[in-house]
């Protein structure tokens, strides 16, 4: 039997402002980020329930972003993108996430810096995650 493929929720444009960089500069002031989240899980269930426990409650899961995007105090994007998808595989249902992490502005002449992290569950020895 092959590869099972998981479905897909997105969750694109997320505009939020903290304090992220290793300047002077970056770390008075709060800068605007933009978050792209792709939350990888088993949707046949809920597609055949129609039961918001059956699937990943996106709205809880942005409220969750947003709280720790707006309090967090990082050095590096990298770290933030790593935040983000710590808290999205936080809910039980997601298996692996995807951030888009942008950071307009960050370089002259450029629209913007982006990096793009993909994460799952960590299983460990005796089938835990």
């Amino acid at each position: 039997m092959g590869e099972r493929r998981l479905d897909q929720i997105h969750i694109r444009g997320l505009l939020l402002r903290c304090i992220v960089g290793i300047r002077d500069w970056e770390r008075r002031d709060r800068q605007t980020v933009k978050i792209s989240i792709t939350l990888f899980a088993d949707l046949r269930t809920p597609g055949q329930s129609d039961q918001i426990e059956d699937t990943v409650d996106y709205v809880a899961v942005k409220k969750r972003v947003v709280a720790v995007v707006e309090d967090s105090s990082f050095f590096l994007i990298e770290r933030l993108a790593e935040r983000i998808a710590e808290t999205c595989l936080e809910h039980p249902r997601v298996e692996q996430v995807r951030v888009r992490l942008e950071k307009p502005g960050a370089l002259r002449f450029a629209r913007t810096v982006c990096i793009d992290i993909v994460r799952g569950r960590v299983v460990r020895p005796g089938g835990g995650a």
